[in-house]
């Protein structure tokens, strides 16, 4: 989360966040202009937009982030909110990713989910279902990792789930000492180019 300069996401209970890593002119106004409210939460301040059907949730942020985008373009989003509304029930998704500050590991439903995970750099854990990154990754190139699995499998109609394992806005964990020191950058949510063809076995 304290990676990109900007990051979105969703906790367990339907909240929409957005956290700044280094400070953006005007992000302030944006983010409220749009409906999101500020709060000082752990020593930071979050951006919070309540629970409301994805295409509010949608819209919100896409109005800040349509903002932001002219001051920086790093920007990752994992929510889930801004697809999924809490007010129905959510399908259970073709890959879903657990990305704590601890912990990581992504589970896939199908052969295509499988294959789509396989081809980012995933590879199954030798003691279980579940796959881990087939080279040890820092966070930034395991956030990075995500994001173009996650585009892949959307443009294949694959359902994606990420778990950032926070509860409620009040367990959004601090900036911690790293926020505002020089990283590696992932790519945002959307960018690059047109999906890798899947390869099937004995295609």
């Amino acid at each position: 989360m304290n990676v990109p300069d900007v990051f979105i996401g969703s906790t367990d209970d339907a909240y929409t966040f957005v956290v700044l890593n280094r400070p953006i002119r005007g992000a302030n106004s944006l983010l409220t202009g749009a409906g999101f409210t500020a709060r000082k939460i752990n020593d930071r301040t979050v951006y919070l937009l309540p629970p409301t059907p994805s295409e509010e949730t949608n819209e919100h942020a896409g109005i800040a982030m349509y903002g932001l985008s002219a001051r920086t373009l790093d920007v990752v989003d994992l929510s889930w909110t801004t697809r999924w509304s809490p007010q129905v029930p959510r399908p259970d998704p073709g890959i879903r990713f657990t990305l704590t500050s601890t912990t990581f590991q992504a589970t896939a439903t199908t052969e295509v989910a499988r294959l789509v995970l396989e081809q980012h750099g995933f590879a199954r854990s030798a003691d279980g279902p579940s796959y881990q990154p087939a080279t040890p990754l820092g966070m930034a190139h395991l956030l990075g990792a995500v994001v173009r699995a996650e585009a892949h499998a959307h443009a294949y109609g694959i359902t994606v789930r990420v778990d950032l394992g926070i509860s409620t806005p009040d367990a959004i964990p601090g900036a911690g000492p790293s926020s505002f020191r020089h990283r590696p950058r992932p790519p945002r949510r959307g960018t690059g180019t047109a999906p890798i063809p899947l390869t099937f076995p004995g295609a």
